[in-house]
């Protein structure tokens, strides 16, 4: 599936609406990106922290639209790019399995990131995400059975 198909099928499921939405309800200016991408650039809420996040095919960004197309976050772009692509596969229902990726991802290694199998598809590095953190030790050791 291309970049186009990816901007028909999120405006088609209302997921990129909705990031219309949030972007306006978090004081940001819309500019057209690259490949169908909307930067909704001067996002003001203090929810989510991070940077950038992405909602149907609009990537809210607390800096400006340039900042994040910029040659040299060309990996960024790319890594909510792709959450683009799962927003078009899945829709609405992108919220939920993320948000379980999430809470399996901190269970194993404190990290909202490192283990969700979303943010990995995306590229954790180009996520700003760990990429080294080992399972909790807990969760290594096989159950003993009892005797």
């Amino acid at each position: 599936m291309g970049p186009r198909a990816h901007t028909v099928l999120t405006a088609v499921n209302g997921t990129t609406g909705l990031g219309l939405l949030i972007a306006l309800a978090g004081g940001a200016r819309i500019r057209r990106g690259r490949d169908g991408v909307l930067v909704a650039e001067g996002y003001r809420r203090r929810l989510p922290p991070a940077t950038c996040f992405t909602v149907g095919s609009v990537v809210m960004c607390r800096r400006s639209a340039e900042w994040l197309l910029a040659e040299e976050r060309s990996a960024l772009f790319a890594h909510e790019s792709h959450h683009r692509g799962q927003y078009a596969v899945l829709g609405p229902l992108f919220w939920p399995a993320y948000w379980a990726a999430c809470g399996w991802s901190w269970a194993a290694t404190g990290s909202w990131g490192a283990r969700n199998f979303f943010e990995k598809r995306a590229g954790l590095h180009a996520g700003g995400y760990p990429t080294d953190l080992p399972i909790r030790p807990l969760l290594k050791k096989p159950f003993k059975k009892n005797p």
